[in-house]
């Protein structure tokens, strides 16, 4: 009548007359449904189990509309019993279902040969088996049961995956999912009432409550008058045979799936008696002891793992038996031929008989051997480092504070070694990487060669270690002598050659050293290392530096000079201010200025750039403050355009390296220019040397794009820095500056007068521009006119003042 039919179709079409829907069937096998249900093409499919990974593809309701399990049905001559009589049958399975995928795996992991025959229905199914195709068919329990009533195959005692069957749609269907949520309705309401319409359709489709078999009691009467005694006990005695045979087959199928799924379980399940020996195990307690189940009968523990490990299954064991206690315990279990550890979660519980008293145990172990190798190189992984095997950083820290702690609690002094490879980046970029990693092993190895048990030493970065020194003399004198001469033991072995890939090379180290009783807790313990670290490295490298008040004074006045310089650039009482200096030519005439940053703090007065610029640069405030000045100084252009003495002239801003490489600094710039409607060619830039330094190819093309738009470059403090002619050829520079320290000297100093001389030739061949700052007298003045220079910048034409000065 094209209706839905089975149980899910009458179900479905009680429901629809409840909810006035139409339903139209649209007849299809289980791939072809599958590809229509995720065209659209249908809205809702019948009889689907549930798994994982569907519930990922396809949208469920809450409620299963019935309750399965798969299993096999036979052909009558097959004598399939149990998982392995597969080996060598032909099995039809539903193509692409999880039956399949389940058996599958299940066959892989018994090794077993079946050769598998897939079909688009489970009415092909039984019918490849009653085609002889097939030696059995693989179906769910409800089908299956109709099915091999109609056509002589029998069911087998193989059962596996319960499931939930679902009517289910496309998940992206609202439509669809608000239909689920009223089949839900209606299967909670029917489920509850025993006269519902979906107690009649199961009673229907399982063919009817079956009548109970009694003797009517007319026949009993009429027995019991005309047959003898012993008639009617005959007839009992054989309704009882076929009563104990039909129970005894149920006994043995039952007893045989118990033994399937047990023997398919990834544990370990077995029964020990009163004494220990075992009474039942399953597959894989006989395959780790490679014996089958009737020689494993009646062993022990003592026939199979060794001495330790029998001693403490025993305690475990017992603890079972005698107190009827649940175990659970971690097991570390070695077997008796010496093989690897392995690591049980074991669960072990008593079996009572009806009078409360334990007769034995039964015990389920799940190897977890790989779980806690991966664990433990999780550990690993975590708290050492992977190149040289030493501790990181996580667990230096850890155990710093326990060594402060122990300090604190014995008296005996420590000390904090953080040690550093001078010109380590030297080796990677001129051998690579990979000698970088041996040498930083190597030394890791020769640092550890005289470690006592109290010292740790780790790795802490690229090319970093700690050594950390507990249980050192009590006396501080005492102490810091034994640190002392360690520190220098530890230069003068790694001063000696290592050798590298078949050649020898030889570095020095940088070691800064804190006291535990510098510090009163771990982090400004490395704190008080690394600052001494840097004293070394500032000393000269290949040298130790013990850590001391000054340091800490000198780090306290950077960082609150770094806060102060923050309140400023947050606007703070308007600290900060663009001094400008004139620039002259030879006539005397003012051609442009240069700004000057200049910050005037509310207490502690004016502040020398040559203070706060290197702290703008260590913190990464030189990226704002930058910004801050090119906005000041696009405002200042902008205001000179209201002077007609002022317009056509220039205003040079210093650019910091870190702020030219910056991410957004060429936007940012430009913005500026934009949003104050400024000519880009009256911005000069000063850029030093240092700049040079890295990444040349990027600075180069970025210091195009900025000409190329109008601006000026000029280098700064030129001959004090790494700049040489084969980069001035290739920068597309306007101007030259000679530094002041040139000029200031340079009618005392022949030396300087010559590079002077040199600087402005240089100039003159490359044409650019070349002035000289730092003039503040008249003769200097004349010696740079008679040496070819220009231009020029200085006290004698003019101090730093503000703007409006």
């Amino acid at each position: 009548d094209g209706q839905p039919g089975g149980i899910f179709g009458d179900l479905l079409q009680a429901i629809a007359r409840e909810e006035g829907w139409s339903l139209v069937a649209v007849p299809c096998e289980w791939l072809y449904c599958l590809d229509l249900l995720d065209s659209g093409e249908i809205d809702l499919m019948p009889d689907m189990a549930w798994s994982e990974r569907r519930s990922a593809y396809y949208a469920f309701h809450q409620t299963p509309a019935l309750r399965s399990w798969s299993q096999l049905y036979q052909r009558p001559e097959q004598n399939i019993l149990s998982l392995l009589d597969l080996d060598g049958k032909r099995i039809a399975v539903l193509s692409g279902s999880i039956q399949q995928q389940y058996l599958e795996e299940l066959a892989a992991s018994f090794a077993l040969n079946i050769e598998w025959v897939p079909v688009d229905s489970f009415v092909a199914g039984f019918t490849a088996v009653s085609a002889d195709e097939a030696d059995a068919v693989v179906a769910n329990q409800l089908f299956g049961d109709q099915e091999s009533l109609q056509r002589n195959i029998h069911a087998t005692p193989l059962v596996f995956q319960p499931a939930r069957l679902f009517y289910v749609s496309h998940s992206d269907s609202v439509i669809n999912q608000q239909r689920l949520q009223r089949i839900d309705h209606y299967l909670d309401l029917w489920k509850a009432d025993k006269s519902s319409p979906y107690h009649a359709i199961l009673q229907r489709w399982s063919g009817g409550a079956q009548p109970e078999q009694v003797i009517p009691r007319w026949l009993l009467l009429t027995v019991a008058a005309l047959i003898l005694l012993l008639a009617a006990c005959l007839l009992v005695s054989l309704w009882l045979r076929r009563t104990v045979a039909l129970r005894t087959r149920n006994l043995q199928a039952s007893e045989e799936r118990l033994n399937t799924i047990l023997d398919s379980v990834e544990a370990f399940i077995f029964i020990k008696d009163k004494n220990l020996c075992y009474r039942y195990a399953n597959k894989k307690v006989c395959d780790l002891f490679n014996l089958e189940l009737e020689e494993l009968i009646g062993r022990t523990d003592a026939d199979f793992f060794d001495t330790a490990t029998c001693a403490k299954l025993e305690h475990s064991d017992l603890r079972v038996l005698e107190l009827g206690e649940r175990v659970v315990d971690e097991e570390v279990n070695r077997l008796a031929d010496n093989r690897l550890l392995h690591t049980f979660l074991s669960v072990k519980i008593p079996l009572h008989n009806p009078d409360g008293s334990i007769y034995a145990l039964c015990g389920i172990s799940t190897d977890i051997t790989e779980h806690r190798q991966i664990q433990e190189q999780l550990h690993h992984l975590a708290f050492y480092d992977p190149l040289t095997e030493l501790p990181n950083r996580r667990l230096l820290l850890d155990r710093m504070v326990r060594a402060l702690a122990n300090q604190a609690r014995t008296g005996y002094a420590g000390a904090l070694l953080m040690i550093d490879l001078d010109n380590f980046k030297d080796l990677n970029d001129t051998r690579g990487h990979e000698a970088g990693d041996v040498l930083l092993q190597h030394v890791a190895a020769r640092l550890g060669d005289h470690l006592r048990a109290t010292d740790t030493l780790a790795r802490v970065g690229g090319d970093e270690f700690v050594l950390m020194l507990e249980d050192l003399s009590s006396d501080h004198e005492e102490a810091f002598q034994q640190v002392g001469n360690l520190a220098n033991n530890v230069l003068e072995r790694l001063g000696k050659a290592f050798p590298i890939h078949g050649t020898d090379h030889t570095c020095s180290a940088s070691i800064g050293i804190a006291m535990f009783a510098d510090a009163g807790n771990h982090e400004d313990l490395l704190k008080a290392a690394d600052m001494a670290l840097f004293a070394a490295k500032s000393a000269g490298r290949n040298t130790a530096r013990f850590f001391n008040a000054e340091m800490q004074a000198a780090v306290n006045q950077r960082s609150e000079m770094e806060a102060a310089l923050r309140e400023a650039l947050e606007g703070g009482r308007r600290q900060l201010q663009l001094h400008v200096q004139p620039q002259v030519d030879s006539n005397g005439k003012v051609f442009g200025k240069e700004a000057l940053l200049r910050w005037q703090h509310p207490d502690k007065g004016p502040i020398s750039p040559a203070d706060f610029i290197p702290v703008a640069e260590s913190t990464g405030l030189i990226i704002p403050l930058g910004q801050w000045v090119i906005n000041e100084a696009c405002r200042i252009l902008a205001s000179w355009q209201a002077l007609p003495d002022h317009r056509e002239l220039t205003l040079a801003v210093n650019i910091s390296p870190r702020q030219f490489r910056h991410a957004g600094f060429v936007e940012h710039l430009l913005g500026c220019l934009e949003a104050w409607q400024v000519d880009p060619s009256l911005m000069e830039l000063e850029v030093t040397e240092s700049l040079l330094i890295d990444d040349l190819e990027n600075t180069i093309e970025r210091m195009r794009l900025l000409c190329d738009k109008g601006m000026r470059l000029s280098l700064d403090d030129f001959g004090t820095g790494y700049a040489s002619l084969a980069y001035l050829k290739l920068l597309p520079l306007f101007q030259l500056k000679i530094d002041q320290s040139f000029v200031c000297d340079l009618l005392t100093d022949p030396n300087d007068a010559a590079i002077v001389q040199a600087i402005i030739a240089l100039g003159n061949s490359l044409d650019l521009q070349v002035i000289a700052e730092g003039v503040e007298t008249e003769e200097q003045r004349e010696r740079l006119l008679q040496l070819g220079c220009r231009y020029f910048q200085g006290y004698l034409f003019g101090r730093p003042a503000p703007v409006e000065h």
